[in-house]
């Protein structure tokens, strides 16, 4: 069973993407996900970097509505119950880690910079945000940008971790996770 850390760090990203507010999450959400993504690099809905974020936000739909109560909606429980399944799953966290990983880096440099995490946390919540503390807690290595095995022990952390004080706590930005 999650704790409660895990349901507070969790929840930050489910509200983010339940932009509605209904307390569960339908494919929509995922789309407009991409969507947003999509609009803010100024790409065509069209391109092979658009096609990849919304397949990857897609992925995620289908993977969650496969362990959901009611295949049409997720709940936080619902995400919940994945998160409890994760320990146990370390080449699944690691393959969306990677899918992410492929999304976040626009320039397909092999490294993330601190404006595609930025990119990638605006997306997310559909605001401005300083990102830069952020970065620099995540930056493991201090070397200014986030290679993807660091970016892998960081999402490994945040969806497979317990550890309040473990950097990838705030691979989605600053979450009240306290």
């Amino acid at each position: 069973m999650a704790s409660a850390f895990q349901r507070r760090k969790v929840s930050g990203v489910f509200e983010a993407m339940d932009s509605a507010g209904r307390g569960y999450l339908v494919e929509g959400d995922f789309e407009a996900l991409a969507g947003r993504w999509t609009v803010q690099r100024g790409m065509s809905p069209a391109s092979a970097r658009s096609t990849l974020l919304r397949a990857i936000m897609l992925g995620w739909w289908a993977s969650l509505s496969t362990h959901a109560a009611d295949a049409a909606r997720v709940t936080l429980d619902d995400v919940l119950r994945v998160v409890d399944l994760l320990p146990s799953m370390p080449e699944s966290v690691t393959a969306t880690a990677d899918a992410m990983f492929e999304a976040v880096d626009e320039n397909a440099d092999g490294r993330i910079s601190r404006t595609e995490y930025r990119a990638l946390i605006e997306a997310w919540n559909g605001c401005s945000t300083d990102t830069d503390t952020v970065f620099d807690l995540l930056d493991l290595n201090g070397d200014g940008y986030l290679s993807r095995s660091e970016f892998r022990q960081l999402w490994t952390q945040f969806w497979a971790g317990d550890d309040p004080q473990a950097p990838g706590t705030w691979v989605f930005g600053r979450l009240a996770v306290a």
